[in-house]
């Protein structure tokens, strides 16, 4: 850590010992959302653009044909990628994917896979051959927590997603043939633990000051998906409180993806 993100850390950690967060929010409270769909419309099946506070990010969904896996002869396919450039922060740099890309890639990919969201069944073509669903995320603007930022836009894309043409076994381009099988929207939260206080939706000075971090991503019924990150930990009693606020925030969060 540098100087200067120690000396973050420092202030961000004695702030909270005083029950303040540095840009005034309750301690379970996250930054507001805007939600964008279709910010993409003529370069993508499906888009949406996401703001969490500051953090902005953009996701683009393109559906394409395939072969299917071994294992899953009858399933169709759905990979994620993100794209940390410098434009968004000077944290990141140009060239190949970096550690934290594929974290937070597979982070999303992980919420969106475990809770079904996706009726993969449904895109089963024929033998050998299926639609493949692709997620691009694309970081504009870093303010602290990607993960969440990135997953609600990955969501609203897939929500926005038109499925292509197919005639005598080929795409049409520029023709559709109805939406995305979508079966749920799952919504994630995650947490900072600064010390022994625990926050919602770290902004980028928290993430410095984090020991450690727990994104839960929830459908309306379960919970399907936990990440946690960082060096410290939490108590079984901790997460458990965790995951009832990650419900009772999505319950709100779901219907601005939604709409």
């Amino acid at each position: 850590m540098d100087v200067t993100k120690y000396i973050v850390k420092d202030y961000i950690t004695n702030l909270l010992k005083e029950g303040r967060r540095v840009d005034g929010r309750k301690y379970d409270e996250a930054r507001p959302i805007e939600v964008v769909k279709g910010y993409a419309k003529e370069k993508s099946s499906g888009s949406a653009l996401v703001k969490l506070g500051d953090t902005q990010v953009i996701a683009g969904i393109s559906v394409g044909l395939g072969e299917p896996y071994s294992d899953r002869p009858t399933s169709g396919i759905m990979t994620t990628s993100a794209e940390l450039r410098p434009i968004a922060s000077p944290d990141f740099e140009l060239g190949p994917p970096r550690e934290n890309s594929v974290e937070l890639a597979r982070v999303v990919d992980r919420g969106i896979r475990e809770s079904g969201c996706i009726d993969v069944d449904k895109l089963f073509i024929e033998e050998n051959k299926v639609w493949t669903v692709f997620i691009d995320l694309h970081m504009m603007d870093n303010h602290g927590n990607l993960i969440d930022a990135s997953a609600l836009a990955a969501m609203a894309a897939l929500l926005d997603a038109r499925m292509p043409k197919l005639e005598d076994g080929k795409i049409i381009s520029g023709e559709w043939d109805g939406k995305l099988p979508i079966t749920c929207t799952p919504i994630p939260l995650t947490f900072a633990k600064i010390a022994d206080t625990i926050i919602a939706d770290p902004n980028m000075q928290e993430e410095y000051a984090l020991d450690a971090r727990l994104t839960i991503t929830t459908t309306e019924k379960e919970v399907n998906a936990m990440q946690k990150g960082g060096e410290g930990r939490f108590t079984i009693a901790e997460a458990e409180d965790l995951i009832d606020k990650a419900f009772k925030s999505a319950k709100q969060v779901r219907k601005k993806i939604e709409s």
